[in-house]
């Protein structure tokens, strides 16, 4: 699909993003157990609140309009907050889970409670903004929040979540109740004067490893690409209701630029052509031991047969997937690569124009 007309391009002065541990900078390291080594290793040299080797999507974009990374919203030691802040934290949902901690799976900091924390820090921010110099410099002015890039990454815990507690069928009938809950989230935050909007859809959770090695039904239901197709078409069924969504609130939210960003199909190519690409075994992972039924994950150590094991690759380069569960920062800029053009968004505008309304 071609690029729509020749546009100049977008000023953002902030990034504001929800999401899941694919685009968490920090929140849970600052909320529970501090993300450890060898966890950003490749780009910053030590743990960056990442879960990851390196850099994330969300960094990449920050990168590519030309503003610092982002600081998770509940990390108080962080950079500060004038170019924006990052509500995303691994574990997350769209909808609320029946947790009060995080243990490994799910995380307490659901989509409303990131609009909720939003409301404050916006709130917070237009009265610290009025009240000294030496804070104005840390929150972004008040006009800014109208002007910013809102961006979402965030559904994937609520498909994983229903295939590890029911059948693939159910995870299917709740994806309507799953994107009402994004969609309020969107419309809320138009109420509060946002305008741009970055939503991606969600990958080929069938292909992570960690798909694969705990999936009771090998082979059974596993493709030419060893991936669990069942869940990767569940998925897909996800993304199409997602992209009408999408069209829907642009019918609703006139003064909105709602941008759907299928970056489904740009892992999935990833992954299906690694080979290609330059990239190992794309259900192998750099991080942690995942083989003949024992584990262990990225910075954690297990015995087998007599023997420590704590496992990370030489090169992580070489890798699709860091530990099992996320992407290295190779694949991430790869994907950025192939998603920043437009050309796998709707409409097809690149990141840089992104504020642009559809026609």
């Amino acid at each position: 699909m071609a690029i729509m007309g020749v546009a100049a391009k977008c000023e953002f002065p902030a990034i504001f993003n929800f999401g899941d541990s694919n685009s968490d900078t920090g929140g849970l390291s600052a909320s529970f157990n501090e993300v450890s080594p060898p966890h950003g290793e490749t780009f910053f040299s030590k743990p960056m609140g990442r879960m990851c080797d390196g850099r994330l999507l969300i960094d990449f974009i920050a990168e590519s309009l030309g503003l610092p990374y982002l600081t998770a919203y509940l990390d108080s030691l962080g950079d500060g907050f004038q170019h924006g802040a990052n509500f995303a934290t691994a574990g997350s949902t769209i909808r609320p889970q029946n947790v009060t901690l995080f243990d490994g799976g799910v995380s307490p900091f659901s989509l409303n409670i990131q609009m909720s924390q939003f409301n404050q820090f916006k709130s917070r921010s237009d009265a610290l903004y009025f009240k000294e110099n030496a804070v104005k410099g840390n929150v972004p002015a008040p006009e800014d929040f109208s002007k910013a890039f809102y961006t979402f990454d965030i559904g994937q815990n609520d498909l994983g979540a229903g295939f590890r507690a029911t059948s693939d069928d159910q995870v299917r009938a709740s994806i309507p109740n799953i994107l009402a809950g994004l969609s309020q989230a969107i419309q809320f935050l138009y109420g509060q004067g946002a305008r741009t909007f970055w939503i991606h859809n969600t990958g080929p959770i069938g292909c992570l490893p960690i798909s694969v090695i705990y999936y009771p039904l090998k082979p059974q239901n596993i493709d030419k690409y060893g991936c669990v197709y069942t869940q990767n078409d569940v998925a897909q069924e996800y993304n199409r209701q997602l992209k009408v969504m999408v069209y829907q609130l642009r019918n609703q939210l006139p003064l909105a630029a709602l941008t759907y960003v299928d970056v489904y199909s740009a892992k999935f190519y990833l992954i299906t052509h690694a080979n290609e690409q330059g990239f190992v075994d794309p259900l192998k992972f750099c991080c942690g031991f995942g083989k003949d039924g024992y584990n262990a994950w990225c910075g954690t150590s297990t015995y087998v047969n007599g023997s420590t094991v704590y496992d990370v690759c030489d090169k992580a380069s070489m890798y699709v997937s860091w530990d099992g569960t996320h992407y290295s920062e190779a694949a991430n800029r790869w994907i950025a690569n192939d998603i920043f053009n437009g050309q796998l968004s709707e409409p097809p505008l690149p990141l840089i124009q992104a504020c642009q309304r559809s026609p």
